[in-house]
């Protein structure tokens, strides 16, 4: 096959079938614009696109590693017990609201590590992604350039994201984007310093957590989902 991004074949075919199922989610967004009048109906409508998501792109998955198992908020496929592929829209309350930032967040884990991460933004076209031990990228517009984390550290020179639900005291220039797969995208590429969140669902982050690894960033998972360029202390 013809590859269309840096990277091994498994990886490109992950990247087709989120394409396959993206243009399907923007098809959506509009018609979840014509429904803002009535939010409790356009929460329905998305609903029902995550769902239609998780339906779509198993099939093409299954193309990929036809044993693997599948893991969403969802749902749950039995698979060879070894490979699995964990899936989840990320930012989904913003795509009620006809705010474009949200993604799709996809990764393959093997024997319980994550070897490939794509989180792909449907409205922007733009993909983040990485392979285990091979660093991690961002395509756009068909042409790829490797992400690093930022180099920040002074607490006023920071930009740091947070997705916490209680008064917590904050650090530097603070962010609330609704979309954790794209914040922690964003500590890969050095767009934010560091991601602070409430314990999240596993199939959102997923993909996010070996972008930030790759990116020479550090996360961690205990009472908070923590994510750093590794420079800040927090």
């Amino acid at each position: 096959m013809e590859l269309l991004i840096k990277g091994s074949t498994e990886l490109n075919k992950m990247f087709m079938a989120l394409q396959r199922t993206a243009s399907g989610l923007r098809h959506d967004f509009g018609e979840v614009e014509n429904l803002q009048q009535s939010l409790n109906g356009a929460r329905d409508f998305v609903k029902k696109a995550a769902t239609r998501i998780e339906e779509s792109i198993l099939n093409d998955l299954l193309l990929v590693r036809p044993s693997a198992g599948l893991l969403t908020p969802n749902i749950t496929h039995d698979g060879d017990g070894r490979d699995e592929f964990v899936l989840a829209l990320s930012g989904a309350a913003n795509f009620v609201r006809a705010n474009p930032h949200f993604a799709i967040s996809l990764a393959l884990r093997s024997n319980d590590e994550t070897k490939i991460a794509l989180v792909y933004s449907p409205i922007d076209e733009r993909l983040y992604y990485a392979e285990s031990g091979r660093g991690s990228y961002v395509f756009s517009a068909y042409h790829s350039a490797r992400m690093r984390v930022s180099g920040l550290s002074e607490p006023s020179d920071l930009t740091v994201a947070y997705n916490t639900s209680d008064g917590r005291a904050t650090v530097g220039d603070v962010r609330r984007t609704g979309c954790p797969a794209l914040d922690l995208a964003w500590v890969a590429a050095g767009k934010f310093d560091a991601f602070i969140s409430d314990p999240l669902d596993f199939a959102e982050i997923a993909a996010g957590d070996l972008l930030v690894r790759e990116s020479g960033g550090k996360i961690s998972m205990d009472v908070d989902l923590i994510a750093t360029n590794g420079h800040v202390e927090i």
